[in-house]
């Protein structure tokens, strides 16, 4: 068996396809384009890429782009009123402050200081607890991206064992609220377990957000499984890869998500429906 790769740059395409259709027809109905504002504190290489890329999709789905970029020495009451003026932006429908943030800030602090309806990186412990009691608002987006990749794939897993390796606000947690969310029945691992490989092999879904390159072996997946692999790892040749021994993993799954390709364009999919979530809000 060779597992089927699951083309996340293909099926993200498609969701900012549609963004873009609900756009224009806002927008020839005299609605405003939804906005979306996105802070960069520092140089970080990486991040000065995310942010990029975050803006060129606001371009193509015909949202406007508001972009901050701070220095690295900006001080956290400096970043504060700066979320407290797009809280009061009348045209900013979504705020996102790109992580991770200097060390001199807490990360949390500064989250929780953008409006929850405006919060369209879904990290809002509001936004974080509706999802947790089954009343979702603006979800975390690395979570609901790999939802709507499954989906994608017509994968239904209600009624799955699903073990997720890595228990982040920003991944695993929320993504075991959307998979019981969807009826799966969750295991969420983390530096903690004891038995990572009985767990792994135990599953029919499995979704690794670490950031530790081949931590999960591919001989640990079960024939037939489908794994969600999150990470995005830099090695010294420079190439990328993910959590996932992706070669031997993927002779023995069912469906597999390469690195990259596979999850990282779903977050922006799911931060552009966001964003147009928070804008109807707004209305």
């Amino acid at each position: 068996m060779t597992a089927t790769l699951i083309n996340g740059k293909a099926v993200s395409e498609q969701c900012l396809q549609e963004v873009a259709k609900q756009v224009g027809e806002r927008v020839a109905k005299g609605l405003r384009a939804p906005g979306l504002a996105v802070v960069l504190v520092g140089d970080d290489p990486a991040s000065a890429v995310y942010v990029r890329n975050k803006n060129a999709a606001c371009e193509k789905v015909g949202f406007r782009s508001f972009s901050y970029t701070l220095p690295a020495d900006t001080s956290e009451e400096e970043l504060l009123n700066l979320i407290d003026e797009l809280n009061h932006h009348a045209e900013v429908d979504g705020i996102l402050i790109q992580l991770p943030l200097p060390a001199h800030m807490d990360s949390q602090h500064i989250l929780e200081r953008i409006r929850p309806d405006k919060d369209v990186d879904g990290f809002h412990p509001y936004n974080v607890g509706r999802l947790a009691v089954r009343m979702p608002l603006l979800r975390p987006c690395t979570p609901k991206g790999i939802m709507m990749l499954l989906n994608a794939y017509d994968v239904s897993v209600r009624g799955k064992k699903v073990v997720i390796v890595g228990a982040s606000n920003i991944v695993g947690r929320p993504l075991a609220l959307e998979m019981m969310l969807s009826g799966a029945t969750v295991t969420v691992c983390h530096r903690f377990t004891e038995n990572l490989p009985a767990e792994i092999a135990a599953a029919d879904i499995v979704a690794v957000a670490v950031g530790k390159a081949g931590l999960v072996k591919g001989e640990w997946i079960k024939e037939g499984a489908i794994v969600i692999d999150v990470g995005i790892n830099r090695l010294a040749d420079g190439s990328l890869c993910g959590d996932v021994e992706f070669e031997t993993a993927k002779e023995r799954a069912l469906m597999i998500t390469p690195v990259p390709g596979g999850v990282g364009p779903m977050t922006i999919a799911g931060l552009m429906e966001n964003t147009l979530q928070a804008a109807r809000h707004h209305d």
